[in-house]
């Protein structure tokens, strides 16, 4: 049975229309310019989706329970971000109606991909078309946005350059590279990382043809490296194939290949002691493909 509007067609514990991808992002460059009087920092950054992906599914209820079908190691319930998504979408529409989450995590976490905020992303975006709550993006960006400061450009799914904490997102167009990802076998807390008494706060903003004319430069790089030896391993063994860059505050890092054949031919001599992968860079977040296929099948 495929959902109606708010409240009809929906039967108790249904899965409805299969799994919903949550992509992840690299930063290809993030400047810190300052701190607020709130704790944040003034950034500026560039996000590009990859095709690598966390997937979920959601099982409708009529009974208003927010719950996961799937333990997520080291994350409680009550503290998951897909639980908190479905309950301030709640909160904010009056929805009636439940949902159980099962997430299958293909992305590590503290690696700087975004995961748990493209999980949240992806939870709003497919309960408000199974809810049938009918809110738009930018609606939906703002419910996104005290979640984490990544979520709201999932939401958007557009490659974007992004300022103040984030949340300000201008599309772009970015060139489809191919990426190396090396994953080190660390968690690094974001939270650390920008209250480190040695993090650069005072970087002079750029534009994005500065970016594009190749000013990647990431704020949080020197810290990490001194921080989390893992990290620092990977970074020395990337700088033999063009350099290293680190995505948001890591743990993650990656080499930019102008193709699959080159990015592949690293990968395969990668130590076997370090993780890796080989992804493609999308201007377009595979969420919005689903979405339209979603709405199409309606």
């Amino acid at each position: 049975m495929i959902p109606g509007p708010m409240g009809q067609g929906v039967s108790c514990c249904e899965e409805v229309g299969g799994a919903w991808p949550a992509p992840a992002k690299l930063n290809l460059m993030l400047r810190v310019m300052g701190r607020r009087a709130d704790g944040y920092h003034e950034l500026q950054t560039v996000f590009q989706f990859i095709d690598r992906c966390d997937r979920l599914w959601f099982e409708l209820r009529d009974d208003g329970r927010i719950g996961r079908l799937n333990d997520i190691p080291g994350v409680r319930e009550s503290e998951d971000l897909t639980v908190r998504a479905a309950r301030a979408l709640q909160q904010v529409t009056g929805c009636p109606l439940g949902a159980d989450i099962r997430c299958e995590k293909n992305l590590p976490m503290g690696g700087g991909l975004g995961g748990g905020s493209s999980d949240a992303a992806t939870t709003l975006v497919a309960l408000n078309r199974l809810w049938g709550t009918g809110l738009d993006h930018e609606a939906l960006a703002e419910i996104a946005l005290p979640l984490g400061a990544d979520v709201p450009v999932f939401v958007r799914g557009h490659a974007a350059w992004g300022e103040g904490v984030g949340e300000y997102l201008t599309p772009v167009e970015l060139p489809r590279s191919c990426f190396l990802v090396l994953v080190p076998r660390c968690h690094v807390s974001t939270k650390a990382v920008f209250s480190h008494p040695q993090l650069t706060r005072d970087s002079d903003p750029i534009t994005l043809a500065d970016f594009l004319g190749g000013d990647a430069v990431n704020d949080c790089l020197p810290i990490v490296r001194c921080e989390y030896p893992l990290v620092e391993a990977a970074l020395e063994w990337l700088s033999g194939w063009g350099g290293g860059r680190l995505t948001g505050t890591g743990a993650c890092v990656f080499a930019v290949f102008e193709d699959l054949d080159g990015a592949l031919a690293a990968c395969r001599q990668v130590p076997a002691q370090m993780q890796a992968f080989v992804a493609q860079g999308l201007n377009r977040s595979p969420l919005l493909d689903r979405l339209d296929g979603f709405d199409s099948a309606q």
